[in-house]
């Protein structure tokens, strides 16, 4: 399952964020996003869990608590919207 975590604080880094994650099971990646010209976390990640009921308790149990003195949200990432260019 494909985890989305925003509100991040910009001092968390993608170690962090998997170690939160693992304590719920095996973590398959994290990823911060990042601005691509100043290389700055924009504040928002995405973890991928293997086992759905794993990242389903990561889910309920994460959202709302508090890391790095920011209440971080975390729910199942949507599918990304396709954007025409024109």
């Amino acid at each position: 399952m494909n985890i989305y975590v925003g509100n991040l604080d910009y001092k968390v880094n993608e170690n962090d964020l998997e170690g939160i994650f693992e304590e719920y099971g095996t973590v398959e990646s994290a990823k911060i996003i990042t601005d691509k010209y100043s290389g700055r976390s924009k504040g928002f990640g995405f973890v991928i869990m293997e086992d759905q009921e794993e990242a389903s308790q990561a889910i309920k149990d994460l959202n709302g608590k508090m890391l790095e003195d920011r209440e971080i949200v975390v729910n199942e990432a949507k599918p990304k919207k396709e954007t025409y260019n024109r």
